[in-house]
């Protein structure tokens, strides 16, 4: 069963975000601004026709830094809960789940844990690579001394 709801402002800035980032949309915007500069000979240049353009890019300017922004805002809510679900999915630790709330110094000290976290999980991995590399130069060194 399909329910209906009426358009929101969300669907709204998705839908002129979406036309804002076609080529075509650009290829418009293009032709305007040259049909603009082609008729300042014809205005002589004047306040009113500089007043035109200006007036113009500061509105659509204006208004599309809050369309944006707000589709921005969606996507980002969206992948945190993607990523929430596959930590919550996986091995991961939940803890990491909601920890786009915390603050800039709570971040920063997790985002150190979890780099010295890597550096020893690195350093860890060096030394059984270096244990298995010596291993085998022993095995080998054994099988050359009995001469299997």
């Amino acid at each position: 069963m399909a329910t209906t709801r009426a358009p929101t402002f969300s669907d709204f800035a998705a839908s002129v975000a979406r036309a804002a980032g076609r080529p075509g949309t650009f290829a418009a915007s293009l032709l305007l601004i040259v049909a603009w500069a082609v008729t300042g000979p014809l205005f002589h240049y004047s306040d009113t026709w500089q007043l035109i353009i200006n007036t113009g890019t500061t509105i659509v300017t204006f208004l599309m830094v809050f369309l944006i922004q707000n589709t921005q805002n969606r996507d980002g809510a969206a992948i945190q809960a993607k990523l929430d679900e596959l930590i919550r999915a996986s091995a991961a630790q939940n803890a990491y789940i909601g920890i786009e709330h915390l603050t800039e110094e709570e971040l920063d000290t997790l985002r150190s844990r979890c780099e010295e976290r890597a550096r020893s999980f690195r350093l860890s991995e060096a030394a059984d690579a270096a244990e298995e590399s010596a291993n085998a130069k022993a095995a080998a060194a054994a099988r050359t001394a009995t001469g299997s």
